[in-house]
């Protein structure tokens, strides 16, 4: 007799947080290397501190190299007495850049979700015409 196992999937809410982290995180990466440079670890606890529990370490260090990639940020090798040496990534003026764009961008589109999650302006309503 052959036994089946039930697909298990995570709860809704880890699920949603899930994927919202995949569309930031980018954006707090950089946010994050705003305040200070960090080696790959360092970031990831960072983020872990501000209230994002859920990100993943290779989903950070997987960030840092295309950041490292497209320019955004610069790396160098410390050397480190407690095991080897760590690689810190900083911000690039073209990083600083970025990181101001993408902010004005979250902080649009953030605002109008919540403005339609408070029913402001009621959906199927028409836009108020002044004149």
């Amino acid at each position: 007799m052959r036994s089946t196992v039930p697909c298990v999937s995570p709860p809704a809410s880890e699920l949603e947080t899930t994927q919202l982290l995949k569309g930031v995180l980018e954006l707090v990466v950089l946010a994050v290397l705003s305040q200070g440079d960090g080696y790959g670890y360092d970031v990831v606890r960072r983020l872990r501190l501000g209230g994002l529990p859920e990100v993943g370490d290779a989903s950070v260090y997987g960030t840092l190299r295309r950041l490292f990639a497209q320019g955004l940020v610069a790396s160098y090798v410390v050397p480190s007495d407690e095991g080897p040496h760590r690689k810190y990534y900083g911000l690039t003026p073209i990083g600083h850049k970025a990181l101001d764009a993408q902010r004005a961008t979250w902080l649009a589109f953030t605002t109008t979700v919540s403005m339609i999650l408070d029913g402001d302006p009621p959906l199927g309503s028409e836009p108020s015409k002044e004149g």
